[in-house]
């Protein structure tokens, strides 16, 4: 009763909650839009619950909670307490098994497509690596999609000589046979190597017309079946498209609204928050308020343009997923500032390019 008149007083805002056993200590975080409903769910008795989250329910003591001003921030907060807490029932407490890497590597004359946790050092003789992604579960089940959808999962495809127990079953061309079927499949792995280097989407196309013909034929198992391994597939692809986007080092500003006269600004550079800046609207003119942003645009980005490896580690990988995914499917508003614009003679760009933003923004704020 205590914990669910405790939640019960909390706001509609977004913030981070973490909850407490009976020693005190953290054995879950969670971030939220609004904390009073997200708290509540869990003291409803509810049985659509997991049964992680029934264990969980059982073992709170309290929760304790963290305002923030915007549901960014809270996404951003979660994914930094969660690694310096490392809650016990925390599903975003990730250990190195929950990064897997896709090699191509050849093998017995025949490449070969592998799944594993610790990519080889890279050298002449090493497999082309492809990775880290978020997700294990979603990578096996793309790689066994395409796997089947092409009809290449030999389970013995360095015997040319028998055919394996896959090609009896309709899941394998007969690469353990020989012959034309090598070829083919060795056609299927060029193009897999095109759609993890982003280019070549010919693998998405071809299951979609699939998915499509089996549901104009009715076959929705099929069809269901083929959606799945679309959206693993899809998976795949994200994944290459945010370690791009961290790798880019994009000086990129989000413009938040936080009410009718008070707006909230993100300098991004690639995976990192440099700066975040409350504004008064009502208290500065437009002017004012432009002056305030170059400044800080100077101070973040001016001389900056440093360059990342292109093998993130876990941590900058998480955060480069939440700008990522916060860009892309969020109303935030946002611009990116080119390194080459900083410099004096092109100053202009960056004066003009905050004006249109602004003027742009403060308006749609208006409506």
């Amino acid at each position: 009763m205590y914990l669910k008149d405790k939640a019960k007083n909390l706001p509609l805002s977004p913030g981070v909650y973490l909850m407490k056993d009976s020693l005190g200590h953290t054995i879950y975080v969670g971030k939220a839009k609004k904390l009073k409903l997200r708290v509540q769910s869990y003291f409803q008795d509810h049985q659509s619950h997991s049964k992680k989250v029934k264990k969980l329910v059982k073992n709170i003591n309290d929760f304790e909670v963290i305002h923030t001003d915007t549901e960014f921030e809270a996404f951003l907060l979660e994914n930094q307490l969660i690694k310096e807490i490392k809650p016990f029932f925390n599903s975003r407490m990730k250990s190195p098994q929950n990064y897997p890497y896709i090699l191509i590597q050849t093998k017995n004359k025949m490449r070969e497509i592998i799944i594993t946790n610790h990519p080889y050092p890279r050298n002449d003789s090493a497999p082309l690596i492809f990775g880290p992604y978020t997700s294990k579960n979603t990578v096996v089940t793309a790689i066994h999609g395409i796997k089947e959808f092409f009809q290449i999962d030999c389970s013995q495809p360095s015997n040319h000589n028998v055919a394996c127990l896959n090609y009896s079953l309709g899941l394998c061309l007969g690469m353990c046979l020989g012959g034309s079927a090598v070829e083919q499949y060795e056609k299927v792995i060029d193009k897999m190597i095109g759609l993890l280097n982003g280019t070549d989407n010919s693998i998405l196309e071809e299951m979609k017309q699939k998915m499509h013909l089996a549901s104009e034929n009715l076959e929705f198992n099929k069809a269901a079946k083929y959606r799945n391994y679309l959206e693993a597939v899809q998976h795949l692809i994200r994944g290459k498209k945010i370690i791009k986007f961290a790798n880019s080092t994009k000086n990129i500003i989000i413009f938040e609204p936080l009410s009718e006269s008070i707006i909230k600004v993100f300098y991004i550079k690639g995976n990192q928050v440099l700066h975040k800046e409350k504004y008064h609207i009502n208290r500065l003119d437009i002017e004012q308020l432009k002056s305030k942003i170059l400044f800080h645009i100077l101070s973040c980005y001016k001389g900056k343009n440093r360059k990342h490896s292109s093998k993130l580690n876990q941590d900058e990988l998480d955060d480069a997923q939440i700008i990522y995914s916060y860009l892309k499917n969020s109303n935030c508003s946002h611009i990116v500032i080119p390194q080459t614009w900083l410099n004096e003679k092109n100053i202009i760009k960056v004066d003009q390019s905050i004006d249109k933003w602004l003027t742009q923004s403060i308006m749609k704020m208006m409506d």
